[in-house]
Order: structure tokens, then sequence, then C-alpha cells
């Protein structure tokens, strides 16, 4: 390994957000889908202010009801995320999904750079590619 890089990477603190139309319907969805944990969601109703779904392998994301307000401060279209989330188990986690009723828009496979893992589209049409790639470490 090169002097620069360390190979220890620290806790994630880098949370993806996205909006949904149907926030609770997506909750439940990456749940049983994906293996997501329901960490917190505050909202009244089918309306979601806030949500965290923790990641059992490490970090997560938040979510929230979309807002058709002008003065929202963080317009985001449902539909538009996209996220890669590394799972030592791509094939086990490839198989819940499909069970689940995903749509595995990248089969299993295996890329030149090491990873294994697969790309799926929740039913609010946000893209999630799962695999084994860690990434690179970190520069010292």
């Amino acid at each position: 390994m090169p002097e620069n890089q360390s190979d220890t990477t620290p806790a994630p603190q880098v949370w993806p957000t996205l909006r949904a139309r149907d926030a609770r319907g997506l909750i439940r969805f990456l749940v049983e889908a994906f293996g997501f944990e329901e960490t917190v969601v505050h909202g009244a109703g089918e309306r979601v202010e806030h949500a965290q779904l923790s990641w059992p392998e490490g970090g997560g994301i938040m979510l929230g009801s979309v807002r058709e307000a002008e003065d929202d401060h963080w317009p985001l279209r449902p539909g538009t995320f996209g996220s890669y989330v590394v799972t030592d188990r791509p094939d086990e986690l490839c198989a819940r999904a499909r069970a689940a009723g995903a749509e595995i828009i990248e089969e299993l496979n295996d890329t030149d750079y090491g990873s294994r893992g697969f790309g799926a589209r929740d039913p609010e049409g946000n893209l999630w590619s799962f695999g084994t790639y860690r990434g690179e470490p970190r520069k010292v």
C-alpha cells in the first residue's frame, strides 16, 4: 500500500437523502426488500417529516415525504435518487430484493475491479446499486 494511504475507513458521516410520494410505503419496501433497519420515523398519518434508515453494515439514509411548497428549502424530486451500498452478501441480498418485488435492473455480476453486485429500482423510481466494493483506501 502506498505511504500516503491508510487501510482504515472512518465511520460513515455522509447521509444521502431523498424524498418520496409515499414515504411510509418506501420505508416498508426498503426494510423488506433490501434489509434497511427503521431507526426513526417522525410524522403524522401518511406524511413523513423525517426518517432515518440504518444500513446493518454501516451508514444509512434519511428520507421524507415530498413537499409541494414554494418555500421548500430542500426541493428533491421523488425518483431521482441513486445510491451505491456496500454489502458482503450481494447474492443473498439480490434474492431477497427480487422476492420482495424489487425491479432488478442489473443482474448479479463481477466487475473488473473486484466487486460483485447488482442494481435495482425501488417503487418510487430510485436506483440502488449494491456491491462488495468498499472503495479505495483513504490517503493519509
